[in-house]
């Protein structure tokens, strides 16, 4: 199957198949055409005009995440995109070009800013975002920086979205947008993943990586395939 096939996700089972089959599902549209869920969302299932304000694709995330055990995030450039668990391990060993965290700042190439916040997530994953921030007093007049630092971290592969979760009012109903919870691979996936992730050479993952998506993007460039791949 490849993202230029002719078919529609009417459902979360359609999605989950799909992330299962191809490995790399971005949400929204992007450089390359029908490379998205968005793309190729079912009429009704990526906007509902109704008024009940509820939007199938957002609706799906915690439980797609949950159920297909894959990993979400702002993995492509900036922007969010789910990854199959047989594929991550993989893609995080390229992205974090083979370091794990500790190693990453020893060598000089994360932030102190992006070692505490990666610090603070890991003890306490998985975790929701507004406790996050309120530890590290991300707020008006407190620390700063806590947007550019979650998503370098999600970017590198050291931090993923774990699951959505919902406020609710008195009578127990869900309402508003989905809240992100924050955890780590290692936490999420368990030995799953990190019996794998450095078990080959940054480069060797990398030249998988490469070959896998000429198989679900036929006749992209090969720039485009590189650009997509960094991140």
């Amino acid at each position: 199957m490849t993202f230029f096939d002719d078919f529609k996700i009417d459902s979360m089972e359609d999605l989950i198949e799909l992330i299962d089959e191809v490995g790399f599902v971005p949400f929204f549209e992007n450089e390359i055409e029908g490379f998205s869920i968005e793309e190729h969302m079912a009429p009704g299932h990526w906007y509902n005009d109704s008024g009940d304000g509820f939007w199938d694709a957002w609706e799906w995330k915690g439980p797609v995440i949950r159920t297909a055990k894959c990993a979400y995030g702002k993995f492509l450039r900036g922007k969010a995109m789910y990854v199959s668990a047989k594929w991550f391990p993989d893609f995080a060993n390229y992205r974090r070009n083979g370091y794990d965290f500790d190693a990453r700042f020893e060598d000089g190439l994360a932030s102190f800013d992006d070692k505490d916040l990666y610090e603070m997530l890991s003890e306490n994953a998985p975790i929701l975002s507004k406790p996050l921030k309120q530890l590290g007093n991300y707020r008006k007049g407190g620390r700063k920086g806590f947007d550019s630092s979650i998503t370098r971290l999600q970017k590198q592969c050291y931090v993923i979205i774990s699951d959505f979760r919902y406020a609710t009012d008195r009578f127990g109903n869900e309402y508003g947008w989905g809240i992100a919870e924050y955890s780590t691979p290692e936490r999420f996936f368990g030995n799953k993943f990190t019996n794998k992730v450095y078990k080959r050479k940054p480069e060797e993952s990398y030249e998988r990586l490469f070959k896998h998506f000429t198989k679900i993007l036929p006749g992209v460039e090969d720039k485009w395939i590189e650009k997509l791949l960094k991140g």
